[in-house]
């Protein structure tokens, strides 16, 4: 494969430490950075090289950002130390964090007139496929600047969509995400009732997923959930945080948001309750502080003959 310029990358969060992992191992240097310091001694374990402060990543012309929310972009962008300071020229921010409508225009307008350009590229999929090299890639913006960003996006991509102008992938990655999470609060509340009213849990997934009820959300978390496992591999915070740009998104079209606002209250509530660094599917805990019990199947009753 063709050699590649060294890549800055902020973020190695669940689905950041998979995309340099694919970057590294497929020929691509990285300058990496992260205020986890365990994150970043397993990506110089891989081969990535330290940055010791956001001067470092300012120095790669090719800049990949993978964090939270929005803000959290705009936050490293801007100020006197921040990557638009004094950035080599004809620098490029990739921004693979799922942000919202309303901020994508602002981020591109900071980076043009820093003299940069600004690709919008949320991703699908979860961190055991960013490990894997598969996740998907939506890109918002300019033809010509996603044919340069290929060739990397491919290193960790199973999937690579074209999806339109800028500030489209973001709106499409929105309305994945609340689809998602909105499916996730309803099996949640689903498996509560269940529980609550004496239902054989051990049955529940397989006759939901024999029907139309079966998503890929209950495939990937359904049991993990029943089984009491909230490893954050999506967490609630960010589940959250999704669905707030989602409900934002719909008042500024003018359009109601009743579904949309119930599910964001949903993980609000749920978050309130403590749960926000756990899985997304710790929303059902905030259901289970209503029924009084809890929906779990434990191992001796998942191992019985039904």
């Amino acid at each position: 494969m063709t050699a590649l310029e060294r890549v800055g990358f902020i973020g190695l969060g669940g689905m950041g430490r998979g995309l340099v992992k694919n970057l590294l191992a497929k020929g691509v240097a990285v300058t990496a950075f992260d205020i986890n310091p365990e994150a970043v001694a397993i990506a110089k374990s891989q081969g990535a090289t330290e940055a010791s402060g956001l001067r470092d990543i300012r120095d790669c012309r090719i800049i990949m950002i993978c964090v939270n929310a929005a803000e959290d972009v705009e936050a490293l962008l801007s100020g006197p130390d921040g990557l638009l300071a004094r950035p080599v020229p004809n620098f490029i921010v990739v921004d693979h964090t799922t942000g919202s409508p309303q901020m994508v225009d602002k981020l591109d307008r900071l980076v043009c007139a820093a003299g940069g350009r600004y690709a919008e590229a949320p991703m699908t999929r979860t961190p055991k496929h960013a490990d894997a090299g598969q996740v998907n890639v939506l890109y918002g913006g300019d033809a010509g600047l996603l044919e340069e960003l290929r060739p990397y996006f491919q290193r960790y991509a199973e999937n690579i969509f074209h999806i339109g102008p800028l500030g489209h992938a973001i709106r499409l990655k929105l309305i994945h995400n609340y689809i998602a999470f909105a499916n996730v609060a309803a099996w949640c509340e689903g498996f509560a009732l269940a529980a609550k009213d004496g239902l054989d849990l051990k049955q529940l997934i397989t006759i939901i997923s024999a029907a139309g009820g079966k998503s890929g959300m209950l495939d990937l978390y359904g049991q993990a959930t029943l089984d009491g496992d909230f490893t954050p591999l999506m967490s609630l915070a960010n589940a959250r945080k999704d669905v707030r740009y989602y409900a934002r998104w719909l008042e500024d079209a003018g359009l109601p948001g009743f579904m949309a606002e119930a599910v964001h209250q949903t993980y609000r509530q749920a978050a309130l309750l403590g749960h926000d660094g756990e899985s997304c599917t710790a929303v059902i805990k905030a259901y289970e502080a209503v029924t009084g019990v809890e929906a779990r199947v434990r191992p001796h009753d998942r191992n019985e003959s039904n």
